[in-house]
């Protein structure tokens, strides 16, 4: 029995694998970048990869997250349909190519691009994630952030007072949030995946505690008016994110009860605890067996 589930594993590893080489060869002309009004002056910009945040005034553009680099051309299009300003800043919530890849472009196009000082090191440098056997190369030194901060940085910006925050290992290492203030607005980058389960970059020094730590944070920072952006999935409400972080514990102390049990890592897998809302939250990206070994991962090295 345990050699087929080898087999099942194995075979499921090959279809991820050959899943993110189709991705990774997409035909990018495809794809429709397209606006969603979340409050005064502020949208989220959807395509392909991490949300897009977009805050527009007097003061210039602000972006939050980039997508990837062929798509720069269409996304800068759209900023040029909702503000005649110039593009003066993009913040980086982590260092993954679907929220920086366009990093490069965004610079030449005049942006400053800001993030945490884990963003910086994880870009310039070469990383393995082992969850996908997959190494990515130190992005082109044009793509780099040219202002890092260790804990938080703010931006009196367009009226505002925009905070990034940095949230300790989450998603990754080097995860920020960005919150909107007098807007009432936070996009929480990967640490939020709204309709799946989350990916968690073990390898980049994320962990499981760190994202249902920062939900619990945000959701008591938020009200019934505010607008959550997540880094994947729909625009939500603090009522959405109270649902996600609710999954995560709960999921989290099903997965637990099984290591605490001595089980393996293929035993548990092999158990399916999230079976309850595979239906829901499992057709995505992160599929069910796939997200319960990184759970598994996450606690035992804790």
């Amino acid at each position: 029995m345990k050699k087929a589930f080898l087999v099942k594993l194995a075979a499921l590893g090959l279809s991820l694998s050959a899943a993110m080489s189709a991705q990774a060869q997409r035909d990018f002309s495809k794809v429709e970048i397209k606006s969603e009004p979340v409050a005064e002056n502020l949208y989220m910009l959807t395509g392909l990869g991490g949300n897009i945040g977009l805050f527009v005034g007097e003061d210039g553009a602000f972006m939050v997250d980039d997508q990837f680099a062929p798509l720069s051309e269409k996304i800068l299009a759209e900023v040029a349909k909702l503000t005649d300003k110039p593009l003066r800043f993009v913040i980086n919530t982590h260092w993954h190519g679907d929220h920086t890849g366009g990093n490069e472009n965004m610079g030449k196009a005049g942006a400053l691009i800001v993030a945490h000082e884990n963003v910086r090191k994880r870009m310039s440098t070469e990383q393995f994630t082992k969850l996908w056997d997959r190494t990515t190369p130190p992005a082109p030194a044009d793509a780099l952030p040219v202002i890092t901060f260790t804990d938080a940085t703010t931006f009196y910006w367009n009226g505002d007072e925009v905070r990034v925050q940095h949230v300790g290992p989450a998603h990754t290492d080097g995860d920020s949030i960005i919150h909107f203030k007098n807007a009432n607005v936070v996009h929480m980058g990967d640490t939020f995946f709204n309709g799946s389960y989350p990916y968690i970059d073990i390898s980049a020094g994320g962990v499981l505690d760190g994202v249902i730590e920062n939900a619990r944070k945000v959701i008591e920072m938020s009200d019934d008016n505010t607008r959550i952006i997540p880094g994947h999935g729909p625009l939500t409400d603090k009522k959405g994110l109270q649902s996600y972080h609710d999954l995560l514990v709960k999921l989290k102390g099903n997965i637990k009860a099984l290591v605490d049990k001595g089980m393996s890592k293929e035993e548990v897998i092999a158990a399916n605890p999230t079976k309850e809302f595979d239906e829901k939250y499992g057709q995505g990206f992160m599929k069910p067996d796939v997200w319960t070994g990184i759970v598994y991962d996450s606690i035992k090295q804790q």
